[in-house]
Formats: C-alpha cells, structure tokens, sequence
C-alpha cells in the first residue's frame, strides 16, 4: 500500500519506517515523487526525532482526555458493565490538499447541496421531479424518512437541510489519475465539526513552527458561520431571533460536541424538556420566566422531536414543536424530512436531481452504485459479493455493511441472505482503492486509507469554511474510517495559493 496523498509514485521500499532517530528515513528517489504540496512539510517530517513526536502524541491524547473530547460507543460496555467513552484517536500528520483541488471540490459541494435542497422543497411541494419520472415516486414516497408532515410547509429560503456532511473519498478513476468522488450525503444531523475545530487547535499548539511555512487557510471562524446561517433561517418577523442547541442530552454519542458547539457561538443548549409549546410558539424554562425561541438546532433524530407526531414514548423532544412549525412560528434546523434526500437508495439519482434543478452537470462525481432493488443489478451483487461493499440503505456509522474483500465466507453467506430476503434495503459498490495519508502509528509513519468530511452550510446563501474532517482507518488495510468502528481523525490542512 503506498501514500497516494503524498506521492505521485509508490515510495520505494514500501511504507516508511524509523530509521535511528529519524521519523521519515526517506531516499532521495522518494523525496522526488512527493506531490508538490506536500513537500515542505515532508521534508520537516524527515528530521523530527521520533522520540519527540511520541511525545507530543502523548501530550495532545492528554488534552483531549483533560478537555473531555469523546464520544460514546453504542453497545459497548466496560468491565463494569457500565457503558464506555472513548478518545477518537488524533493523528499528528495532517491532510494536506491543494488551492486547486479544493476550489474544485468547493464549487461541486456548494451545487450539490443546493440541488438536494431543492429536491427537498420539491418533494413535500410540487414533486415535479417525481411527476417527470426522475425518481420513482414509490422509492420516495414509500420511504421510511419521507415525513407526510412536511407537506407544504414554508422553510426560509426553501432550505432544509442547513447544515451538510459529504462524505469525499479520493480514489483512482479511469485514466489512473487521484479524483475526488461523493460517498455519501448527510443531511440530517451530521456531526464531526468540533473535532475538525479541535484538531487545527492541536496542531496549532504542538507544531505553530508549520503553520509559519504553510499558508493554511482558517477555519476557526466555523462556528460563527454556523450562527449566522442559523439566524439567517429564522421565520421572517424574527428581528434578532434567538436561537438554541437542542440535545438528547449527555449519554449521547456526540454530546460534547452539541455542548462545545452552544457553547463557541454563545447561545443555550437545551434539552426536550427545557422546551413548551403554547399557543403554536416555542419557549424555553429560564430562571427569568419563559422565553421564546425562534431557531432549534436540533441533534435529535426526527422520530423523538414531538411525542404528539413521531414516537409518543419520547421523552428526549418537545410535544407541539411540529405543530409550532407548520404554524410558521419557529424553525428547525435541519428540518424534518431530511433523510429522505440522504438515503443510500436515494444517493445514486442525486447527478439526475442536479441536471434536472440547475441544468448543469454534476462537477463531483458520485461512486458507481448498484441498486439491488433492480433485478439485474440484484443478481451481479449477489454474484460478486466478495469484490463489492453493500450497505444498507438506512444504514450509518459503518453498521449495515459488508466489505466484501474483508469478510469471511461465513460473513458473505450471511449477508447475502440478508440481501435476498430485503433487496431494496441494500445498495453496492466497487470497493475503492482509496488514497492513503502517511499515519503516525505504533510501527512508525505508515500509509492509513482516509476520507473527508467537508460541512457545507446554507442560509440566506451557501457558504463553507476551507477545510473538513478527516477521518483515518487506523486498523492497516480497513477502509472503514468510522469513528465507531475504531477510526481516527487528522488535521486537514487546505493550502492557500
């Protein structure tokens, strides 16, 4: 396996390795096949003692475990029983990525999101992309997040989903050349951006000397975009509309994260039952008396924001909030309905959705995808499940799938049973070969597949900070980078020209 990210050619010798003191111990042949962006930094990395970067290692999971950056594991139980927290791990290497590539991705991000949003106004309005045929209207209508509740109802600026997570891999394409290509759309409540936050903040502690030889572009500035774009989608009639994080509270997964976010922009993070409805409006229980709220960031999955609509065993939302805002009277963010648009089974129309709202090709390409709803697509999957990744269309955190070229027979049998008896839950994709970052691992710097989670955000216009989270495969060979499933995190470091 070689560093695709860093190389233009494979390293001689294979992945690098300490050599006495020294963390790169790289050839001159090797030092000319670094891809240019990265050769200031590779040729830092080359002389730092490894002694030191273990060091710094050390310090920085000691911060992080002082600050309290974790995250829960579902299902996981400690000795005790009891239910465990984890460190994601942090990498000292960061990701490194060109003006011009970016610029790239940053213009097919910003058309991408602006195309499922309009699918999304269009599905629980007019439908005419279902009327055209684009879309078969049954895989929409049918679909288990398709909310009948949104029907009509008014979102400023037709947005919906307001804050997006899109999952880029870069792999191969067919002239051999590194292309940056859509995975996967998250649109309901994505997260990971505190982590992207916390992780320039490491690096900026540990290495400042870098960012003195780097033009790194920002993105401290995340979390006051995130407040304008929150306050630009109030209801109109909301001068100085106020604004909360709405949280399923502390065992969450990703509770630090809703808590570092409220508390970077300054506003209040609140649980369902700090929460009441009356007459239609939205308030908070404060230690002043109630106060209105015209903006709910919400990190609560829709089946548990309104006992009344959704699932009426809920204790984690409010009951009326959905009746308060069809009534115009508040708004959510993103809005209910979303996971319609981001659906595995939904994914593969999404190049259609852009030709048929913007008229315009799509500039980021999706992954070749099978829908084993298709019979004859049905029939390659279950014919080559040992080449192929098959996810399940509801599926997340990298549950629900098969990597086909990683399991065991036993493991294929069984999901192909699976897929027989429910194949429209499952899609499938040619497993990628993609790129590799070099990795700060127990054996020394070795390459780790990775991906990149940019976050788009959409208001009153589309905007985005240059950057995102990447997340590393630790565990060699996996390309499975979820942080669930044992995956890391790096810096991603976009550089200005």
């Amino acid at each position: 396996m070689k560093f695709d990210e860093m190389f233009t050619l494979p390293p001689e010798g294979g992945p690098l390795q300490f050599q006495s003191q020294a963390m790169g111990g790289m050839t001159q042949a090797q030092f000319q096949g670094i891809r240019d962006h990265y050769a200031i930094y590779a040729q830092w990395l080359a002389r730092q003692p490894a002694p030191s970067m273990q060091a710094r290692r050390e310090e920085a999971e000691m911060i992080f475990r002082r600050v309290g950056i974790t995250f829960a594991v579902y299902g996981a139980k400690d000795e005790d029983g009891a239910g465990t927290e984890r460190l994601i791990p942090f990498d000292l290497i960061p990701r490194i990525i060109p003006a011009h590539e970016w610029a790239t991705m940053e213009k097919g991000l910003v058309q991408r999101v602006t195309a499922l949003n309009r699918f999304l106004h269009d599905v629980y309005h007019e439908q005419e992309i279902l009327q055209a045929g684009i879309i078969p209207a049954e895989q929409v209508l049918n679909n288990s997040q398709f909310r009948k509740e949104m029907m009509g109802v008014y979102t400023p600026h037709r947005v919906y989903s307001h804050i997006a997570g899109v999952d880029i891999v870069r792999a191969p394409n067919d002239k051999g050349e590194g292309e940056y290509y859509v995975l996967e759309d998250n649109l309901r409540v994505p997260s990971g951006v505190s982590y992207m936050l916390e992780d320039r903040k490491m690096m900026m502690r540990l290495f400042p000397d870098l960012f003195s030889s780097h033009r790194v572009a920002p993105v401290m500035h995340y979390p006051d975009l995130l407040l304008e774009t929150l306050r630009a989608s109030a209801q109109p009639g909301a001068p100085d509309p106020t604004v909360v994080v709405l949280t399923p509270g502390m065992y969450n997964s990703a509770y630090f994260e809703h808590a570092f976010l409220a508390q970077q922009m300054g506003i209040e993070l609140v649980e369902g039952q700090d929460l009441f409805v009356k007459d239609k409006y939205v308030y908070m229980r404060t230690t002043r008396g109630p106060k209105r709220v015209d903006v709910i960031y919400r990190r609560v999955d829709d089946d548990f924001l309104d006992p009344k609509v959704f699932r009426p065993t809920s204790t984690l939302g409010t009951a009326g909030l959905v009746e308060a805002y069809a009534a115009g009277n508040v708004t959510i963010c993103n809005a209910i309905g979303t996971g319609v648009a981001d659906d595995k089974s939904i994914y593969p129309y999404v190049p259609k959705m852009i030709e048929f709202y913007l008229g315009e090709k799509p500039i980021l390409n999706n992954v070749p995808t099978f829908m084993c709803r298709d019979k004859d697509d049905l029939g390659y999957v279950l014919a080559n499940l040992k080449d192929l990744v098959v996810k399940e269309v509801h599926g997340a955190g990298g549950y629900g799938m098969l990597v086909g070229p990683a399991s065991t027979k036993a493991e294929i049998e069984d999901f192909r049973k699976a897929v027989e008896a429910n194949p429209t839950g499952y899609i499938a994709q040619p497993t990628l070969s993609l790129s590799s970052c070099p990795t700060f691992v127990e054996s020394g710097i070795a390459p780790r597949h990775i991906d990149l989670r940019p976050f788009v955000l959409s208001g009153k216009e589309v905007q985005m900070v240059p950057g995102g989270l990447t997340r590393v495969a630790l565990k060699e060979g996996s390309l499975v980078v979820n942080s669930s499933q044992g995956g890391g995190t790096k810096d991603t470091w976009i550089l200005e020209v």
